[in-house]
């Protein structure tokens, strides 16, 4: 039996081609509702025959560090990534986490395409594309890797591919639109039938999740979309294994206003201001929909600070679900210590963490605010077009044991 190895990891050469899928901010709900509105056939007949399992996804439940835990198929403590945006402790800078150095294993991609398998990457964002493709030779015959957002800039030396928005036939979509993610799937269907690559990932963008909420009329629209082409990738013959990086909550108070806990202000008032430095990882380049207003922060304190009593004033903060120590936050959720402050925090369901009243723009939340980044967004749906070996179903799944069960665990 053909196996190969990663990050002590050991995958089945697909008997079939393998596409996986990260649906960002999908929280279980909504395809539940969308299926038991009837407009995810395909989807319904699937859950029927195939796998329908949930899973846990990585804390900080944000886009970079679920993405990558996927891909590698460890947890951020092995691969790095610890969010989308951290404090280089290199430079002392504050950086986006989009650049391959930061990324400290091979992916499973590599690995494969190391073995000779074609590897087709797509991903609504180009923030993830770098990340995704490291170590991959691109050209002709190699690996093909790019973006919805950058499309009609690929070409082979970079990506592997060129004139994708004429093979596709859809122009390159508005960043901020459904329509980014329909590109991937559009392309991903075409690229099947012409190329049928071994492995194909497919990563979308959470858009419409940060503005719509399971069973809406928006959300429903998206998932039936989705829905048509995971069929057409299902009667080509494809083992299609499904997944999210994160869930998503409405994150407002009942005026419709963003429930904020800003953390910078209440160190500052603390401390002295500017002496601590909160950090927040769901900044991204696309931060329009969501403020960069996550539920997940980390802060670095000044020297002389007494941890124990910042950590207490923290705690007794309204809606605070979590505060502990680098260390101990780290083991528990398996991130690597020297990528994050001296503490951790975490808020509850509704609400988020923001550094300073003054620092957030939030002029284009056109929109109640929805976000992710807590413990109450780990919940994701781990779901496959096959059937499983007895074995695979087990307790304790994670997202980025996809690609075990979609290479080791289906049934023949």
């Amino acid at each position: 039996m053909r196996t190969v190895a990663v990050n002590e990891r050991s995958y089945k050469w697909p008997s079939a081609p393998t596409v996986v899928v990260c649906i960002d901010g999908s929280e279980p709900d909504y395809i539940e509702r969308a299926v038991a509105d009837g407009v995810m056939p395909y989807t319904r007949d699937m859950l029927e025959r195939g796998a329908d399992l949930r899973a846990d996804c990585v804390v900080p439940s944000f886009t970079n560090p679920n993405n990558l835990s996927i891909v590698t198929g460890r947890p951020p403590a092995v691969h790095g990534v610890s969010g989308n945006y951290f404090l280089d402790p290199g430079s002392g800078k504050e950086v986006m986490m989009n650049d391959p150095r930061f990324l400290r294993v091979p992916t499973i991609f590599k690995a494969f395409q190391d073995e000779g398998a074609r590897i087709c990457i797509i991903t609504a964002k180009d923030k993830l594309r770098a990340l995704l493709g490291h170590g991959l030779r691109f050209g002709p015959g190699g690996a093909i890797c790019f973006s919805s957002e950058k499309a009609g800039e690929a070409n082979l030396a970079e990506n592997g591919i060129d004139g994708v928005v004429d093979t596709v036939g859809m122009p390159v979509p508005n960043v901020y639109s459904a329509e980014l993610s329909e590109f991937v799937f559009a392309a991903a269907v075409k690229l099947m039938r012409s190329q049928r690559p071994d492995i194909m990932y497919l990563s979308t963008t959470d858009y419409i999740q940060h503005k719509f909420a399971p069973g809406s009329a928006g959300a429903n629209a998206f998932y039936a979309m989705m829905d048509g082409y995971w069929n057409q990738l299902d009667r080509a013959g494809a083992v299609l294994a499904l997944t999210a990086d994160h869930g998503m909550n409405a994150k407002h108070d009942a005026s419709g206003a963003p429930d904020v806990i800003y953390l910078q202000d209440a160190l500052d008032k603390w401390l002295g201001a500017g002496r601590a430095r909160v950090i927040l990882p769901i900044t991204d380049p696309y931060v329009v929909h969501h403020g960069a207003l996550g539920s997940f922060a980390t802060a670095y304190l000044p020297d002389g600070a007494d941890i124990n009593d910042v950590l207490a004033a923290i705690r007794a903060l309204s809606g605070v679900d979590y505060a502990e120590d680098c260390a101990t936050a780290c083991s528990r959720f398996e991130l690597p210590e020297d990528r994050l402050g001296d503490i951790v925090v975490v808020s509850a369901r509704n609400k988020v963490i923001g550094t300073s009243a003054k620092d957030h723009d939030l002029s284009g939340l056109d929109v109640p605010l929805r976000s992710h980044g807590g413990l109450s967004e780990q919940t994701v749906p781990l779901i496959i077009n096959r059937p499983l070996r007895s074995n695979a179903a087990r307790t304790g799944l994670r997202n980025f044991d996809i690609f075990d069960l979609a290479l080791n665990h289906v049934r023949d």
